[in-house]
């Protein structure tokens, strides 16, 4: 069940937002190693926020997931920043990604839990 939220305060138009929900979605699939078929991102543009006082762009994401966290957190803060950075011209610099491993009873899915 790895899950990316972002948010920014960047315009994401309807084609930006399908190519950062793809490329998300492939890297999660690849460094942490579940099936994409689990994997769920989403992205919120055009949130007013600001960072270090300013509102030059910025993003904030929050990777929640049962499991394969930890040695590769710095990989994921990587390969999303790479992404904003291309894809919305977010230094990543403005970014933050809070990671957080759930336990499976916390997490709801088809009716039950993990």
């Amino acid at each position: 069940m790895p899950t990316l939220h972002l948010s920014t305060n960047v315009p994401v138009d309807a084609v930006a937002a399908a190519d950062i929900l793809r490329d998300c979605s492939t890297a999660l699939t690849r460094i942490i190693g579940k099936p994409e078929c689990y994997v769920m991102v989403s992205i919120n543009g055009s949130a007013p926020t600001s960072f270090a006082g300013t509102e030059e762009p910025a993003a904030y994401g929050e990777m929640l997931t049962i499991g394969g966290l930890g040695r590769v957190n710095g990989e994921l803060s990587a390969a999303i920043a790479e992404i904003l950075e291309a894809k919305l011209s977010i230094s990543g610099s403005r970014l933050y990604v809070k990671f957080e491993d759930l336990q499976g009873y916390n997490v709801g899915f088809n009716g039950s839990t993990f």
